[in-house]
């Protein structure tokens, strides 16, 4: 597998995953802004639509979303349980989580790093502290939003959190929220991303 990123980007939720499940993968980095790729090559050729994450498969295929990667990955090693089995109710709950993610969180962002103007940022910025409050609760007396397995859901939840600061949120303010950050950052898996990314 090949894993296509920017660093610090969304596809570090990928990244994270990657290195969870062990399994052997390469990483080629994207300029989002020029569309090219660290080999020289047109991004273009690999997602149409430009962005990260993407994956290429075994099979040559190139998956996208990060719902649809984190899925997929998150079951190519069932033993981690980093993805609840397909049909249950807990596989219901994570892709929840991940819609939630996606949607709520993920997009909120978009202001801070596209140059919005302040007002949109200030609107982004209210939803965002909103949806820390849900998070907030959501956590308590969890170790994980799943509960004691982590699963592909945190590693795209704490990628989140990595861009808070350039929200203007500190963290700190959802204490709940700022000890799960601590918790996830401390797995292996995690510091492994972010060095390679580095």
């Amino acid at each position: 597998m090949k894993l296509y990123l920017k660093p610090g980007a969304c596809s570090l939720a990928s990244h994270i995953v990657l290195e969870e499940i062990g399994a052997p993968y390469d990483t080629m980095r994207v300029d989002l802004k020029t569309k090219k790729m660290a080999d020289g090559g047109d991004f273009f050729g690999v997602n149409p639509k430009g962005y990260v994450p993407a994956l290429e498969l075994p099979d040559g295929g190139v998956l996208t979303e990060n719902v649809a990667v984190l899925g997929y990955l998150g079951d190519r090693k069932p033993e981690a349980k980093l993805a609840p089995a397909a049909g249950t109710m807990e596989r219901y709950r994570m892709i929840e989580w991940l819609g939630f993610i996606s949607s709520e969180m993920h997009k909120s962002f978009s202001p801070f790093f596209a140059g919005w103007p302040e007002e949109a940022k200030a609107a982004s910025k209210q939803k965002l502290e909103k949806r820390l409050d849900h998070v907030e609760k959501a956590l308590q007396g969890k170790d994980y939003l799943m509960g004691a397995n982590f699963t592909v859901a945190d590693a795209y939840l704490y990628t989140m959190l990595t861009w808070a600061p350039a929200a203007g949120l500190d963290v700190a303010k959802w204490p709940t929220v700022k000890a799960y950050q601590e918790r996830v950052a401390a797995r292996p898996a995690v510091k492994a991303a972010h060095a390679a990314e580095a």
